[in-house]
């Protein structure tokens, strides 16, 4: 069975799942938001970095409004817990593939003032954790499959960047935001000695990156198109951002390549935020680097299958951008031409 047909099955059963508790379960949904005491908030927090960057505006605003409050991250795995461990607005973090009897000490055994689920799609994890966790009100993100888990939905179109869908939450605590409030940020982390030096040293200003790594095998570009856009910006220098699965593929360009200042490993997406921080635009497939590009304010062209959700939930926010997008659903399928384009029109801005 390839990897779509899998992937439908698994949609179908949350499908099924969610119906049949949705004859069980009927919260009625209310209209008037939510005023009553906040003391505490559970978050449902997904597994994927660019989910997480996505939702650090809504911890910002609720830090800002409500800063008496503990919000506290229902985590599902390690990645996601180590990313937010250094988050000031963040009261406790738990993770679900963690410490079970801490788990379940932290999360069953108090009754939340307000849960969040920030899925916009049937989860089946998701909705059993809307259920078994105590909170005296419930909300999610309005679809079908919601409907009667939570006592309030946002309502917002699915085709809405994800941060203006999770900071929806606000309006139903009655403090809503301005879309331009709602820039994502990079909880703060160590920095190596080697990407300091690396700051400091090598005259970034004026530089283009090019991540040459993608969260998916469909969303990978190829080595040769990389190298034929280097080698057509010939008055550019570019840097080369890479996950440590794709290092080799980095060293290759580097030496190939002499407008490539030669670059460090960055350890975390906080050290890689500083290096696109200097960029003069950045190019990179769909995925996470996208969003920590909205933190930085660095412009991106973003190339993207051909699925229309992708396109627009998860576009670059806040940021001057172009999206190069494939006939298929394959990256690979990006003419370097069309990629060219693209920068030459950042660059003209």
């Amino acid at each position: 069975m390839n990897q779509k047909k899998k992937w439908k099955k698994k949609r179908l059963f949350r499908q099924v799942l969610a119906r049949i508790l949705q004859k069980i379960v009927k919260r009625p949904l209310l209209s008037e938001p939510y005023t009553g005491t906040l003391k505490t908030i559970a978050i449902l927090t997904q597994e994927k970095y660019g989910d997480a960057i996505l939702l650090t505006p809504l911890l910002k605003h609720l830090k800002k409004e409500f800063p008496d409050t503990e919000i506290h991250l229902v985590t599902f795995n390690k990645t996601i817990t180590e990313f937010f461990s250094t988050d000031s607005n963040v009261t406790a973090i738990h993770c679900a593939k963690g410490n079970l009897i801490s788990y379940f000490k932290g999360v069953f055994s108090q009754k939340f003032d307000m849960l969040f689920n920030t899925k916009d799609h049937p989860s089946t994890t998701f909705l059993i954790h809307s259920l078994l966790i105590k909170a005296h009100r419930k909300a999610g993100i309005d679809n079908d499959f919601h409907k009667g888990f939570y006592d309030y939905l946002i309502t917002v179109d699915y085709h809405s960047p994800i941060p203006l869908k999770n900071c929806g939450l606000m309006t139903i605590l009655d403090k809503p935001v301005s879309a331009e409030s709602c820039r994502p940020y990079i909880p703060p982390k160590p920095v190596s000695e080697k990407i300091t030096q690396f700051l400091e040293t090598s005259g970034l200003d004026g530089t283009i990156g090019i991540n040459i790594s993608a969260g998916w095998p469909t969303r990978y570009w190829t080595e040769d198109k990389w190298k034929t856009v280097i080698d057509t910006f010939t008055e550019q220098k570019f840097v080369v951002l890479s996950s440590p699965a794709d290092l080799e593929t980095k060293r290759r360009l580097e030496s190939a390549c002499p407008a490539i200042l030669a670059s460090p490993p960055t350890l975390n997406l906080y050290e890689t935020g500083m290096i696109i921080d200097k960029l003069r635009l950045l190019v990179t497939p769909d995925t996470s680097l996208v969003h920590v590009a909205s933190c930085q304010k660095t412009p991106v062209v973003g190339l993207y299958v051909k699925a229309l959700q992708h396109q627009t939930r998860f576009k670059p926010f806040l940021i001057d951008h172009q999206q190069v997008i494939s006939n298929t659903e394959f990256v690979k399928d990006i003419t370097s031409e069309a990629v060219i384009s693209a920068i030459n029109e950042l660059l003209r801005r």
